[in-house]
């Protein structure tokens, strides 16, 4: 997620002046599970984040929700247009505020991500959110409603396929598994060598070798390093972070890291896992570092098991991850483990 200098200047002047805004404040609870999905239960569709340009794009996310046996509640708001953002900050967030307080309501789904929607976290009714636990799952930008919701409530709330996304069978199974069937899942690359002696795709990158077990927290790095310093970044105290990104620059990755490590974040971690770094590469010239360079540079120092390579994030196969649930990672098999089911 790609933003230059003054874009980011602005954006964090904004996020300031929300972050003057009041919130309704209250003890988070330790492990706020929601209730499964069942066939036939009511879910909210919500646009929190950009702008949608195309009618068509909500109909197949509807069609898509509606193939999982679900019935559709469309937000208020979902085709609205303010700037880049789909309706403003009070009406994007009187969307999902009004699909958190809905008893009928047994799930939210994002339309999609982009921009925008860490710009609700000041404007979200926490309280009632406790009251009324429920499954929101979502990436890419979504990531700050992720983390913000659990570090403000201690729902646990479900990084994975936005409605509008690819809904292939690989992430349509992890998503059922998890939120369906209350499955704790385990999370490991299927392995397709085809026609080669040795699978060459999906493989997994061991950086430091080990077991670590803790509660999963994370999502999309730029979102995770934006939210910094503010009160919607959960606790970073032995938990085992999964990161990914997509289009960056390498040298902001490593910016995003060094950010991380400077806040003293990294240090606090059992482990990490990092997904598939859609799209990110060397630029041209002399001097380069490659991802895993860098990877390697911000990991072994930390002692702690991290690995590269998961499948969830911006891939056509994406898993569902909780924020919130304990897991048990193998960073030399490349795999992670559930210890407990996500929901009720």
């Amino acid at each position: 997620m790609q933003m230059n200098r003054r874009q980011l200047i602005q954006w964090a002047g904004a996020t300031a002046a929300l972050a003057s805004l009041p919130a309704t404040t209250f003890a988070a609870q330790d492990h706020l599970k929601p209730a499964r999905l069942r066939a036939g239960d009511a879910v909210a569709l919500v646009a929190p984040a950009t702008v949608n340009y195309d009618r068509l794009r909500v109909q197949l996310a509807v069609e898509t929700l509606e193939a999982m046996g679900l019935q559709v509640d469309v937000g208020k708001h979902v085709l609205d247009r303010f700037g880049y953002l789909a309706g403003t900050d009070a009406d994007r967030a009187a969307d999902l505020n009004r699909a958190f307080a809905d008893p009928d309501i047994k799930a939210i789904f994002p339309l999609t991500g982009g921009w925008g929607a860490s710009r609700l976290l000041p404007l979200l009714d926490y309280r009632s959110i406790a009251r009324n636990p429920k499954i929101l799952l979502g990436y890419s930008d979504i990531t700050s409603l992720l983390n913000g919701i659990h570090a403000r409530t201690g729902l646990v709330t479900f990084h994975g396929p936005n409605a509008w996304s690819e809904w292939n069978e690989f992430s349509y199974r992890s998503m059922h598994q998890l939120l369906f069937e209350a499955e704790p899942l385990a999370y490991n690359n299927p392995q397709d060598r085809g026609v080669d002696l040795v699978a060459k795709d999906n493989r997994t990158r061991t950086i430091n070798g080990g077991l670590a077990s803790g509660k999963l927290i994370g999502g999309n790095l730029t979102l995770v390093a934006a939210l910094l310093g503010t009160p919607y970044l959960p606790a970073f105290d032995g938990r085992i972070l999964f990161l990914e990104d997509v289009g960056e620059a390498i040298y902001r990755v490593d910016r995003m890291l060094t950010q991380l490590a400077l806040a003293g974040q990294l240090q606090r971690l059992a482990g990490i896992v990092f997904g598939q770094f859609t799209g990110v590469a060397p630029q041209p010239g002399l001097g380069n570092f490659s991802l895993m360079d860098i990877l390697r540079q911000h990991c072994e120092p930390l002692g702690v098991p991290c690995y590269y390579g998961a499948m969830f994030g911006h891939v056509n196969h994406n898993s569902t991850l909780p924020v919130g649930i304990s897991a048990t990672m193998d960073a030399t098999a490349g795999t992670l483990v559930l210890n407990e089911p996500a929901v009720t």
